[in-house]
């Protein structure tokens, strides 16, 4: 066993000493020891309920002949980070995370881990520190939240972020949006929608990393304890059996996890975490493998923010086990790769039935015969830009209209709610990529006061930064090379226009070659925003969108 090399021998009678003050006995120590990674805080309601999950954990890990040990790290709440300072810091909190994971683990060895995430960075974060130490390990998430009911019908928090657009447009009063606010969010779990923390948590089932369930059975569920029990019991077969997650996160397993990613309809941001995690694996996955994924698998499903169907639904309707059984159907899945169940893909979804064609449609009937994320490239995206093109209205699909530039999120926010955008317009928000943000951030804010403007069918908006899952229409980001790298982006014009063809998958200014080079040899960057600590550290180090914004080696 791992933890051998810090338990075992004569030399390791100090270290026996240590873990003896905790109340230890030699059974204990003698056993497997489990590394338990839990990312509970009091800050995010996807992590409130953390604990008692880990507590059914280290149940599960006793029961199976193991020793838990329990350890955390930090956790970011994109909703409680987003239009200030904050959200520089909450993609780069995902590097901190693989860090952290792997300092404990290397410094105390263990034997196998059970990853506890929930929201957006940590569950990539951890996905990466699990590749990268590679050692038998289970995921369970924290579950989805219970959708939130506002006078009859279901809501999220993306409907408290679009509801200031409707304040501010005289669409709703501020009285009903101080009801709005205090029933969206009904209990702990993440965020209801099919939103970037929930899309992580399916595809890491889809991956094979997690057990069926992870990523749709509710927080509140007693299912999510009994789940957590079972992943302890899990990882210590996985030890036992000498599983890691190199026989598990495979090219062929990545693969599977995109075309689910297709399917559901999911978050952009998978499309910056997914690289991310397969370069820890050692795997390449590059944009157009995205793309030529994207082009051959069905849209499914139609959750929030694209439709009105929340997690609770696909969870009742089989979850992401009755979707992969679609898929492999198809013939789109790998259905002999490993999962953590020890069973393979293909036994596993054989099991799995759909219960609501209504939820997952059949694949002779989706809601879009390619997939729900779509890669543009172009003049204005050399190296790629990504679209949830599932939660674009038909008429938003091609457009040309003028541009409207903003250096900031704030600026573009400012105009939006200020009446200064109008129907036709291309808004263009740069200098907010990986490193002219810096961090990378997402611009829910300025996508939804676009929706609660009543705009959204109407104005596209294109960034260097990112969109938080929960964003809805023409928005299109990770517009490569950012501007702060020098990024065609960064020189475009007020009124220069802006041509976006979803289908054919590009992104253009229309302006002549000569004219774009001129502009690019003129370019004199910004100073950094942000120039100490940790983010000046992290700006030095990031690479493109493009490679999943890792950090160079």
């Amino acid at each position: 066993m791992q933890s051998g090399i810090m338990t075992e021998g004569l030399q390791r009678a100090p270290h026996r000493s240590l873990l003896k003050a905790m109340g230890w006995i030699d059974e204990e120590i003698n056993r497997p020891l489990i590394g338990v990674v839990n990312s509970a805080n009091d800050f995010v309601p996807g992590h409130k309920h953390l604990h008692q999950l880990a507590a059914a954990v280290k149940e599960g890990v006793r029961i199976a002949g193991g020793t838990p040990l329990e350890f955390f790290t930090i956790g970011v709440c994109d909703g409680l980070s987003m239009s200030h300072v904050g959200m520089h810091y909450s993609l780069p909190s995902r590097e901190l995370i693989a860090d952290s994971v792997e300092v404990m683990v290397r410094a105390q060895p263990l034997d196998g881990l059970v990853f506890i995430p929930n929201c957006d960075k940590i569950v990539p974060g951890m996905l990466m520190a699990a590749a990268r130490l590679n050692l038998p390990a289970v995921f369970v998430s924290g579950g989805p939240m219970l959708a939130g009911r506002y006078r009859g019908r279901r809501v999220d928090l993306a409907s408290v972020f679009e509801a200031v657009g409707k304040v501010t447009a005289g669409q709703m009063t501020k009285q009903e949006l101080a009801e709005l606010e205090t029933c969206a969010c009904p209990g702990v779990g993440s965020c209801a929608g099919m939103f970037t923390a929930n899309t992580m948590n399916c595809l890491t089932e889809a991956l094979g990393m997690a057990l069926p369930g992870n990523g749709t059975v509710l927080a509140i569920a007693a299912d999510r304890v009994r789940l957590a029990k079972q992943a302890g019991i899990c990882v210590l077969r996985l030890v036992q059996r000498g599983i890691t997650p190199s026989h598990i996160m495979t090219r062929e397993a990545f693969c599977n996890a995109l075309a689910v990613d297709m399917a559901i309809g999911g978050s952009t941001n998978t499309i910056l975490h997914l690289p991310a995690v397969a370069h820890e694996a050692g795997i390449s996955l590059d944009l157009a493998l995205v793309d030529a994924i994207g082009q051959r698998v069905p849209q499914l499903c139609k959750l929030s923010p694209a439709g009105e169907q929340r997690i609770e639904d696909l969870d009742a309707a089989g979850g992401v086990q009755a979707v992969m059984k679609r898929l492999s159907g198809l013939k789109l899945l790998a259905d002999d790769c490993l999962t953590v169940s020890g069973l393979t893909v293909g036994e596993q979804v054989a099991h799995a039935e759909c219960l609501d064609d209504n939820v997952i449609r059949p694949p002779d009937n989706p809601y879009l015969q390619n997939g729900a994320i779509a890669v543009l490239h172009g003049n204005l995206a050399p190296e790629g830009s990504v679209v949830k093109q599932g939660a674009v209205a038909p008429e938003m699909r091609q457009k040309t209209g003028p541009a409207r530039i903003f250096d900031s999120e704030e600026a573009a926010v400012a105009a939006i709610l200020g009446g200064g955008i109008n129907a036709g317009d291309v808004i263009v928000i740069r200098y907010e990529g990986p490193r002219g943000g810096p961090g990378f951030r997402e611009m829910l804010t300025a996508t939804a006061a676009v929706a609660g403007m009543g705009l959204d069918r109407d104005v596209a908006l294109v960034t260097d930064g990112r969109f938080s899952g929960a964003t809805r229409g023409a928005a299109i980001g990770h517009i490569s090379p950012e501007a702060m790298a020098g990024g065609p982006i960064a020189v475009v014009r007020e009124g220069d226009l802006i041509a976006i063809d979803i289908p054919s998958r590009r992104l253009d200014i229309l302006i002549d070659k000569e004219e774009l080079e001129k502009r690019l040899a003129s370019l004199v960057l910004p100073p950094p925003k942000i120039s100490h600590g940790y983010m000046a550290r992290y700006v030095r180090q990031v690479t493109s969108a493009s490679r999943g914004a890792t950090l160079k080696q």
